[in-house]
Order: structure tokens, then sequence, then C-alpha cells
């Protein structure tokens, strides 16, 4: 059985309120669940302290028992200082999608094309222009 120590959405609809529970990760999101570990209100300031409250003996022995925190309760366990949680980098979430690179391409392309086909017939007008100013 695999555990998650996760997010079970509760409250009204646009009033978000979570409970932190550990469940097994084949049961539903809001469904049955092994335990609750503590609560999250959105809708609190950020330096509230019943914004995000932790039942810290109990998930540090989920945590042993082998349970997987998801990302967003990582996170509130980092600050918890319960779990380290490691600094994430993705530099190709910020490139463009396929079909944009291919757009740009195609766009640098034709500019490089335009500025050869001008730079080709330029010297040729600015020779004429010379030769018909010396004669």
């Amino acid at each position: 059985m695999s555990l998650k120590i996760r997010l079970s959405r509760g409250g009204a609809k646009k009033r978000p309120f979570y409970r932190i529970v550990v469940a097994d990760s084949r049961a539903p999101r809001d469904g049955r669940f092994i335990e609750r570990l503590g609560t999250y209100n959105p809708l609190l300031p950020k330096d509230s302290d019943a914004r995000v409250t932790l039942v810290e003996d109990r998930i540090r022995h989920w945590l042993s028992v082998g349970a997987k925190p998801t990302d967003r309760v990582h996170r509130f366990l980092d600050s918890a200082g319960i779990l380290a949680r490691e600094a994430r980098n993705n530099p190709i979430k910020a490139l463009p999608g396929r079909k944009r690179q291919e757009r740009e391409e195609e766009e640098r392309a034709a500019a490089e094309e335009a500025a050869q086909d001008s730079g080709d017939a330029a010297p040729a007008e600015e020779g004429g222009e010379e030769a018909a100013a010396e004669a």
C-alpha cells in the first residue's frame, strides 16, 4: 500500500479549506483517508498561525513508515522544520512551445533573407549612383 500525505479539500464553493491527511494513494482526493494530520486555510493571511496547523509527532511517524508528502505538503513540512526540501530548477519550463519556436525560426530566416536581398541590391544601386555622379 502506497501512502501519501496530501490535502483533502473541504469548505464551500470559492471558500476552500483543506485537511492534511495520510491516505492510500489510490483513494479519492476528498474520500477515504487513514488519519487527519492537520489543516490548511488559504484564506487566512500568510503570517497567521492558524493558516497551517500540523500534528508533528504523527507526521514524523507516518514519514518513518514510508508515507510520501505531495509537493504542497512538502512545502508546509519544510517551513515547519520537519522535512528538508530541495530547491528545484527546470530551465526547460521557461522555453516557449514548439510551435512558437518554429514561428520564430521562420521569421528569423525571412529577416535574414530580406537583409541579404537588400544588402545585394544596395551596393548595385550605390555603384550606379556613383558612376552617374562621376559622369
